[in-house]
C-alpha cells in the first residue's frame, strides 16, 4: 500500500525543508516571472491538481502527476536528493515547486510562507527596466544580487556557477530590445555581478583561490572581454555616456577592493582603460584619482596601475620612475602592462618594463608563481620578449630564469644561436620524451649536426631499458632506429653497429630485449 503525502513528508522532512529553502533562494519576488511561477504552484496545491502519490518504499522514489495544461510528472529520488520534471522547462519549474509545497504543508503554513516570501519584494524589476538609466540598471542588479548573495557565510564554491547563472538569467529577462543597447547592458550587469561577488567574498572570507572560483572568474573575464571588444568597434551613442560613467566608477571601485582575486581585478581594469575608456579626458581624470589615492588599503600596487596611464598619455619619465619600484612581488603586474603596451604598439615603453623585469623573473617564476601556472607563464614571457631587442646576456638571463618550465623556449633560443651541444645537454639535464624532443627541435638538430644527437638517443634508450618491460624495450628499439638514421647521416654507421653489439652484450640476460633487437633488424 502506497504511503500518503503526510507520511512521505514526515519521512523526508529534512530534504523537503532544504529543497524549499533552495527554491526560495532562486525565486525573486521582484521578478514577475518568479512571482507568476509561485502563484501557479500555489494554485495547483490549493485546487487539488496533484494526483495521489506513487511511492516505492524500497527505492524511496516518489512519482507525482500534476494536472496542468498538459499533465506533468515530477519524480523525487530521496536517496540521491534529486528532483526532476517531465515538462520542457530545464530549470526550476512550477510543478517541482508545487510538489515541494504540497509536502511542506504538513509542517509549515503555506499562507505564512507565501506572505513572508512576498514581503521581501521591493521595487519590481519590470518598472525599473521600463525607464532606462544607469541608476535603474544598478538598482535592478542590486535587487537581484542582494536577494541571491546574502548572509555572513562564505559562498560554497561548487554552487557558484549555478548561482551566478540564475542571477544572470533573471537580469537578462530585462535586457533592452534595441541591439545597440544589448551589449552595453551585458557589460554593465557583468561588472555589477563581479563587484558584488568580490565584496561579499572579502567580507565572508570566501576562498577565492578555489579552482571553482577561479573558473568562474576566468569565464567572467572572458565575457567582459568579448563585450569590450564589441563595444570598442561600434559607434557610441550620446545617450550611453552616463552608463559608461557608471561602469567607470564600478571598475575603479573593483580595483580598490581590499584584497583577493588580484590578477582578475587588475586584468579587468586594464581591459577597460586600454580598449574602451581610452579618451584623453577620461584617462587624465582617472590618473588624477590614482595620484591622490593611497594603496595601503588594497593589495594592488598603484605604481603598476599608473604605468598604463603614463604609457597612454606619453609620459616616459613618469613611467621610468614607476618602473623603478618593480620587485619580485609586483613584477607580474608590470608584465601585464608591457603586454598591453606591445598590443598598442608602444614598443619602447614595453622594452623599458621588460628589461627592468629581467632580474626578478627567476625568483618570481621559481618561488612565487604557483607551479600549475609556471609553464604557461614562461611561454607568455617568451612571446613578449621575442618582440623586443635583447642582448645575448639578456637572452641568456631570460631563459635561465625559466628553469625546467621553459625548456621549449630555451631550446628554441639555443637552436637560433646554433648551440647544439648545449641543446643536447639541456635535454639530458631535464629528461622528458622523444615526442617532446621533436617538439623542441630534435629534427633540426639531426638535420644540422646528426652526430651531436647520438648521445641523446643513447640516454633516452637507456631510460627505457631501466623500466624493464617489453613495452619499454620496444620503445628503446624505436629510439635506436632514429639513432641509426642519424648515424647514417653522420657517416658513422660502423659506430652504430658496434654500439648495438655492445648493448646486446651488456644486456644479454634480458631475453625480451634481445628478442626485440633481433626482430628490429637494427644490425642489417
Amino acid at each position: 500500500m502506497s504511503l500518503s503525502f503526510s507520511e512521505i513528508a514526515h519521512a523526508h522532512k529534512d530534504f523537503i525543508q532544504h529543497t524549499l529553502q533552495s527554491f526560495e533562494e532562486q525565486l525573486l519576488p521582484s521578478a514577475n516571472e518568479d512571482a507568476e511561477l509561485v502563484t501557479r504552484a500555489m494554485f495547483s496545491v490549493r485546487n487539488q491538481a496533484i494526483k495521489p502519490p506513487h511511492y516505492s518504499r524500497f527505492s524511496q522514489i516518489l512519482v507525482c502527476q500534476i494536472q496542468d495544461v498538459n499533465t506533468a510528472e515530477v519524480t523525487i529520488n530521496f536517496p540521491e536528493k534529486q528532483i526532476s520534471c517531465s515538462c520542457p522547462k530545464k530549470e526550476l519549474c512550477r510543478h517541482q515547486l508545487a510538489i515541494i509545497l504540497k509536502l511542506s504543508q504538513y509542517f509549515i503554513s503555506l499562507q505564512q510562507w507565501l506572505s513572508i516570501w512576498r514581503s521581501k519584494r521591493s521595487v519590481p524589476l519590470q518598472s525599473l527596466a521600463s525607464e532606462r538609466s544607469p541608476e535603474n540598471w544598478q538598482m535592478m542588479a542590486d535587487e537581484v544580487l542582494d536577494y541571491a548573495i546574502k548572509g555572513p557565510q562564505p559562498l560554497e564554491p561548487y554552487t557558484l556557477s549555478g548561482l551566478i547563472e540564475n542571477i544572470r538569467t533573471k537580469l537578462q529577462r530585462h535586457r533592452p530590445y534595441e541591439q545597440e543597447w544589448q551589449e552595453l547592458f551585458n557589460l554593465f550587469m557583468d561588472i555589477a555581478v563581479s563587484k558584488h561577488f568580490l565584496l561579499h567574498a572579502v567580507k565572508t572570507k570566501t576562498d577565492l583561490s578555489h579552482h571553482y572560483v577561479q573558473f568562474f572568474l576566468e569565464n567572467t573575464l572572458s565575457r567582459i572581454q568579448r563585450s569590450i571588444d564589441t563595444l570598442s568597434k561600434t559607434t557610441r551613442l550620446f545617450a550611453t555616456e552616463p552608463f559608461f560613467d557608471a561602469i567607470q566608477k564600478n571598475v575603479h571601485e573593483i580595483l580598490f577592493i581590499e584584497k583577493g582575486a588580484t590578477a582578475f581585478r587588475l586584468s579587468l581594469y586594464l581591459q577597460f582603460w586600454t580598449k574602451l575608456l581610452n579618451e584623453q579626458k577620461r584617462l587624465k581624470n582617472e590618473l588624477a584619482l590614482l595620484e591622490q589615492s593611497d594603496d595601503s588599503n588594497t593589495d594592488i600596487e598603484l605604481n603598476v596601475v599608473k604605468s598604463i596611464f603614463y604609457i597612454l598619455l606619453s609620459s616616459p619619465s613618469q613611467l621610468e620612475q614607476a618602473v623603478e619600484t618593480m620587485s619580485e612581488h609586483n613584477v607580474e603586474g608590470f608584465i601585464d602592462i608591457a603586454q598591453y603596451a606591445l598590443q598598442k604598439n608602444f614598443a619602447d615603453e614595453a622594452t623599458v618594463i621588460l628589461k627592468r623585469a629581467l632580474p626578478f623573473l627567476q625568483t618570481f617564476v621559481q618561488d612565487n608563481l604557483l607551479p600549475i601556472r609556471r609553464q604557461k607563464f614562461t611561454r607568455k614571457l617568451d612571446h613578449l620578449y621575442g618582440q623586443i631587442q635583447l642582448s645575448d646576456s639578456e637572452e641568456l638571463a631570460l631563459y635561465s630564469s625559466f628553469g625546467r618550465y621553459g625548456i621549449e623556449s630555451f631550446s628554441n633560443y639555443l637552436l637560433r644561436h646554433n648551440r647544439l651541444d648545449e641543446w643536447v645537454a639541456l635535454h639530458q639535464l631535464y629528461p622528458s620524451s622523444i615526442p617532446y624532443l621533436d617538439q623542441c627541435g630534435l629534427k633540426d638538430v639531426v638535420a644540422q649536426s646528426p652526430e651531436t644527437a647520438l648521445p641523446l638517443y643513447h640516454f633516452y634508450a637507456m631510460e627505457e631499458i631501466q623500466q624493464k618491460s617489453r613495452q619499454n624495450y620496444k620503445q628503446a628499439v624505436r629510439i635506436w632506429r632514429a639513432m641509426k638514421s642519424a648515424s647514417k647521416k653522420a657517416g658513422k654507421l660502423d659506430y652504430f653497429t658496434a654500439y648495438i653489439e655492445a648493448v646486446q652484450q651488456q644486456y644479454k640476460r634480458l631475453r625480451a630485449l634481445q628478442e626485440e633487437i633481433n626482430k628490429s633488424n637494427l644490425l642489417i
